[in-house]
């Protein structure tokens, strides 16, 4: 069953709810990469937060598929229409080159989703080199100053501040929300809204994981490449990811810092309906359970949201793509990207194939 808290929110959270959970949800190969930058490089960890081997928290999908089934329904078929939805591991082919791969991942310290598979090991093995979103994440040094070096990508330079951009009720709520997590008002006053998000849109034990030094599958990959002598490239900088994030309209992201703020509680089974899918391999399911388990009023955000979808999604699985390319052209290259990145006619699966690739899942 749903938790009480996303019952609640089902009531009363009106239509903010459904774009925070989008933005949430679509932003996952950002925000998750965001928070790990913020944990080691500025040792951020939430008050009283333990460090657990796994997180609480439900998946949405078994409650909505009982209690809402033509919700259920009509989110599953949209999935099915997505392209390349389902698998988590891709050939790439070409004649006269030795075959590359491309896997999805999700950057989550959770034990479940840190192990590498079998085919996923056996296609790294034979590759020659490894790519992945950003090798900023290697090098705590660069990550700090990558948030530092450009200031304006992560704090108001204008004399703005949070106070005098919210109304006094979601500074309210701001304020209540950070002080559960141990993060004074004050001390974040300036920093840019979907910076913030960061801090506050993952579970604690997953911050917690991450401050005692647990990695993300992504670095596990990259560290034992590096054990046998293979080069770990990058496809994106940090800077360029965050300047995705801070390009979107000052409105839009403080709709989407409050409305996280006000999760609270739910954002366990957030992740945990993310997890299951990206487990199962079902990328396309995610973004249409989490909206059918959201209350009505979407419609009334579509364009805020396409927006969103197309300077975070769209725009940059073809910077991947397009950059992908001169190294697949080299041959044997394992790549690994955000697995919502790989979907749709637009994923960087199809963008592949119309470079002129191959490119078939691996069961």
């Amino acid at each position: 069953m749903p938790s009480q808290t996303f019952a609640k929110l089902q009531n009363d959270s009106g239509p903010q709810w459904p774009q925070a959970l989008l933005w949430l949800a679509s932003s996952l190969p950002v925000i998750l990469l965001l928070a790990l930058v913020l944990t080691i490089a500025f040792a951020i960890t939430p008050a009283n937060a333990s460090v657990p081997s796994s997180c609480d928290g439900n998946s949405l999908v078994d409650s909505l598929k009982k209690n809402e089934p033509e919700r259920y329904a009509e989110a599953l078929k949209q999935a099915q229409a997505t392209e390349n939805g389902s698998g988590l591991l891709w050939k790439i082919e070409k004649d006269g080159q030795e075959p590359s791969f491309l896997f999805g991942t999700i950057h989550l310290t959770s034990p479940e989703v840190t192990v590498v598979p079998a085919n996923v090991q056996a296609a790294l093995d034979r590759t020659q080199v490894l790519v992945i979103e950003t090798t900023g994440l290697l090098d705590p040094a660069a990550m700090q100053m990558a948030l530092l070096g450009k200031p304006e990508l992560t704090t108001f330079t204008d004399g703005s501040t949070l106070d005098k951009l919210l109304d006094e009720k979601d500074l309210g709520t701001l304020k209540a929300g950070l002080d559960k997590r141990g993060i004074h008002l004050g001390l974040v006053s300036r920093m840019k809204p979907w910076l913030i998000m960061g801090m506050v849109a993952l579970p604690d034990c997953e911050m917690a994981n991450k401050q005692s030094g647990a990695e993300i599958l992504d670095i596990t990959l990259a560290r034992q490449a590096q054990a046998k002598g293979k080069p770990v490239l990058g496809l994106e900088e940090l800077t360029e990811q965050f300047d995705a994030m801070n390009s979107l309209p000052i409105d839009f992201q403080l709709n989407g810092l409050i409305t996280t703020i006000k999760m609270g509680d739910m954002i366990p089974d957030i992740m945990a309906t993310m997890t299951d899918l990206y487990l199962q391999g079902e990328i396309a399911q995610i973004m249409p359970m989490l909206s059918a388990a959201a209350p009505a009023g979407l419609d009334e955000e579509a364009e805020d949201y396409a927006e969103f979808e197309e300077r975070i999604i769209r725009i940059r699985n073809h910077v991947m793509a397009e950059r992908a390319v001169p190294i697949i052209n080299k041959g044997s290259a394992f790549i690994a990207v955000g697995a919502l990145h790989i979907p749709g006619e637009e994923g960087v699966v199809a963008l592949l194939r119309k470079s002129g690739y191959t490119v078939s899942r691996v069961n």
